[in-house]
C-alpha cells in the first residue's frame, strides 16, 4: 500500500513532456500540475491521521487506497480533456495523504511487537519511507518507459498502478487493526512538541524540496536529448529516490552515533546538491545532472529517515499516526519548490536559485543541529 501511495506521486511527473506536447501545456501549467498535487495531500494527511488514531489505521488506509486507485482512473481521462488533470491531482494528493498518515502508523506498529515480537523499533519506524521511496523510483521510471515507446501513453503509463493498488487493497484487507476504538487516556508524559518544533519541522520540507528538484525542475533544463527527454525524466524520478534507498544503511549507522547526526549530514548532503546544480545548470548536460539528481536524492533519503525516526521516539502510541501527519505535511510543502523555481527563473536564473537553495539548506542545518547540541 505504501508502494502504492509513492507511485501514484510520480508517475504523473514522468509525463509532463507527453502532456506540454500532445495536449499543450505551457510549462508553468504541466509544473502546477504537480504542486497541486500538495493541495490534496495537505487535507488529506490532516484529516487522515487523527481519523487514523481514532477510527483505526486498518479502515482509514483502505479507504484512502480505494480513493488513490479513483484518481489514476479519473486521471486517464485527462486524455480526452485536460480538465480532469486537475481534480486527477487533488484526489491522488487526497488519498495519498491520508494514507501516508495511516498507513506509516499501521506499518510501523505491524513491524513491532506484539505483531513482530524482537523487532528493532528504528527498522520499524524507518519501514513505511522505504516503501514510500520504493514507489517514488518504480512509478516514475515505469510509466516514463510506457510512454516513451507504447501507443496511448496518456493511458496505459496509468494501468500498472491500477493493478498494483488493487493487488495492495486485495492483499492488505486481511490485516489485522492496531489502533483505534474509544480514546486512551494521554500518556503521563505527553509529547515532546519543543523537540519536533526545534528539529523536525525545520528540516521537513527538505525532504521533498531537494528531490523534486532534482526529478522535476532539473531534467526539464538539460539539451541534447535527441528526443528521449521522456526516458531521461523517468531516470531521473528513479534514481533520485533510488538514492534515497542506497543511503540507508548509512542512516542507520548515523542514528545509532548521534540521533542528530542523521540530520546534520543530510542536510550537509542537500546543501552539496544544490552547490553542484548551481555549477552544472549553465551547461545542463545529461550526465552531470543525472549525478547531481543523485546528491539531492541521497539527502532526501537520510532526511526522511531522520524525520520518520524522530516522529517514531517523540510520538505517543495514542497520538502516533497524527504527529506522523504532521511530519508529512511539512514535508511536502517542499514539493512546491520546482513550481517556485519556474516562476522566479526568468527574473534570477535557474542557477541562482540553485545557489539561493544552497544557501538556505545550510542555514536550517545550522539551526537543527546548533540548539540541538546544547
Amino acid at each position: 500500500m505504501m508502494t502504492a501511495s509513492g507511485w501514484s506521486a510520480n508517475q504523473f511527473s514522468s509525463l509532463l513532456g507527453v502532456y506540454r506536447s500532445e495536449l499543450g501545456l505551457s510549462e508553468s501549467a504541466a509544473t502546477g500540475l504537480v504542486a497541486v498535487y500538495v493541495l490534496g495531500l495537505v487535507p488529506g494527511l490532516l484529516a487522515g491521521g487523527p481519523l487514523a488514531d481514532r477510527l483505526g489505521r486498518r479502515r482509514v488506509a483502505l479507504t484512502a487506497l480505494a480513493v488513490n486507485l479513483l484518481s489514476t482512473g479519473v486521471l486517464m481521462a485527462g486524455t480526452a480533456d485536460a480538465r480532469w488533470l486537475l481534480p486527477g491531482r487533488l484526489l491522488t494528493g487526497l488519498g495519498a495523504g491520508a494514507l501516508l498518515a495511516a498507513g506509516s502508523a499501521w506499518v510501523k506498529e505491524l513491524s513491532g511487537p506484539p505483531f513482530a515480537p524482537g523487532a528493532a523499533p528504528g527498522v520499524a519506524a524507518r519501514r513505511p519511507g522505504l516503501f514510500v521511496s520504493a514507489g517514488f523510483a518504480a512509478g516514475g521510471l515505469v510509466s516514463a518507459l510506457i510512454a516513451q515507446w507504447a501507443p496511448h501513453p496518456t493511458v496505459l503509463a496509468y494501468v500498472p498502478h491500477l493493478l498494483l493498488a488493487g493487488g495492495a487493497w486485495a492483499a492488505a484487507y486481511g490485516a489485522p487493526e492496531t489502533g483505534g476504538g474509544p480514546a486512551p487516556s494521554p500518556s503521563p508524559s505527553g509529547w515532546d512538541r519543543a523537540r519536533f518544533r526545534r528539529t523536525v519541522l525545520p528540516l521537513a520540507p527538505w525532504v521533498f524540496a531537494a528531490p523534486t528538484v532534482g526529478f522535476v525542475t532539473l531534467p526539464g533544463l538539460v539539451h541534447g536529448l535527441s528526443g528521449r527527454h521522456t526516458v531521461y525524466a523517468g531516470v531521473a524520478t528513479a534514481v533520485v529516490p533510488g538514492a534515497g534507498l542506497l543511503v540507508q544503511p548509512v542512516a542507520r549507522r548515523l542514528a545509532a552515533r548521534h540521533r542528530l547526526a542523521t540530520a546534520a549530514t543530510g542536510l550537509a548532503v542537500v546543501t552539496s546538491g544544490f552547490v553542484l546544480a548551481a555549477v552544472v545548470v549553465p551547461d545542463a548536460r545529461p550526465l552531470p545532472v543525472l549525478g547531481t539528481a543523485a546528491v539531492l536524492g541521497a539527502g532526501y533519503g537520510l532526511l526522511l529517515s531522520c524525520g520518520l525516526t524522530e516522529v517514531a521516539a517523540l510520538a505517543p502510541p495514542e497520538r502516533l499516526a497524527r504527529v506522523t501527519a504532521l511530519f508529512w505535511t511539512a514535508a511536502y510543502t517542499g514539493m512546491f519548490a520546482p513550481y517556485a523555481v519556474t516562476l522566479l527563473s526568468g527574473a534570477f536564473g535557474a542557477a541562482s536559485l540553485m545557489g539561493a537553495g544552497a544557501v538556505l539548506a545550510s542555514v536550517t542545518c545550522a539551526a537543527v543541529v546548533g540548539p540541538g547540541r546544547r
